[in-house]
């Protein structure tokens, strides 16, 4: 028999019946322990979130300089010269020195403040990943508008230093995108130093009157469809938050 006491009462209940009441006591906690888990988590992915977001948003504008080498299927194109702008919110555009850069036009649109823009999506904690070997935690994004051109985003982000190290993007109308970026000099305002950035060669069309010799020789081949482009852009210097004119996205 085991006694409990509340109060000013005592009262005897059998050592079955005792059992019985703690057992169904802790079944309740570990009840509300499992619901309340995937809550904590919940939140917690979104601190993190808000937390990339916010060092992003701490860049207003920007102007670097880099070298962009360019991989699309039969294309001969050299290693280029290149600047790239960026303009809150969206702009953002790559020239080059000489000739013209291989980036498919609705990629340059494609950016992490366009990802992150507003809080109109459901966030999905995936778990972990490695990258490299580095641990990072995965997230899923789905715009809560049915509308958007963003039909999902995925992203891999580096706890530690408050940066996507990979984001891949599929869209309605500019197919699926994939950006892998290095970070280094320029972490604290979450600019890399190196990107990768992987599509489609279907949703690239080549630039009316310009023509490029190809790997066997030949001109005015079509791009094979299906097939992986890339370009690798080397980031050497920024200017950061000094003001970019208007003008030059036009």
């Amino acid at each position: 028999m085991s006694k409990i006491q509340y109060k000013n009462f005592e009262f005897w209940i059998s050592n079955f019946q005792f059992k019985l009441v703690v057992g169904k006591f802790l079944f309740c906690l570990f009840f509300i322990a499992c619901y309340q888990l995937p809550t904590f988590a919940q939140q917690d992915v979104n601190v993190l979130l808000q937390k990339v977001k916010a060092k992003i948003e701490s860049v207003n504008d920007y102007e670097a300089n880099g070298k962009m080498k360019t991989n699309v299927a039969f294309l001969k194109v050299p290693v280029a010269t290149i600047k790239m702008y960026f303009k809150k919110p969206n702009k953002l555009k790559i020239k080059n020195e000489k000739g013209i850069s291989f980036v498919p036009r609705g990629a340059v649109s494609i950016n992490l403040n366009n990802i992150l823009s507003g809080n109109k999506y459901t966030v999905i904690d995936i778990g972990e990943d490695k990258i490299s070997g580095a641990k990072v935690r995965v997230v899923k994004l789905l715009p809560d508008d049915d509308n958007a051109d963003i039909i999902l985003s995925t992203l891999y982000i580096d706890e530690t230093n408050l940066v996507i190290k990979k984001a891949k993007t599929t869209t309605k109308d500019n197919g699926t995108y994939e950006l892998e970026m290095t970070y280094g000099k320029y972490t604290a305002y979450g600019l890399p130093d190196k990107v990768i950035f992987s599509f489609n060669t279907k949703d690239y069309k080549l630039p009316k009157g310009i023509t490029f010799d190809f790997d066997d020789g030949a001109v005015k081949k079509p791009v094979e469809k299906n097939k992986k482009g890339r370009a690798e852009i080397v980031l050497s210097s920024y200017i950061i938050n000094k003001g970019v004119l208007d003008s030059v996205f036009l």
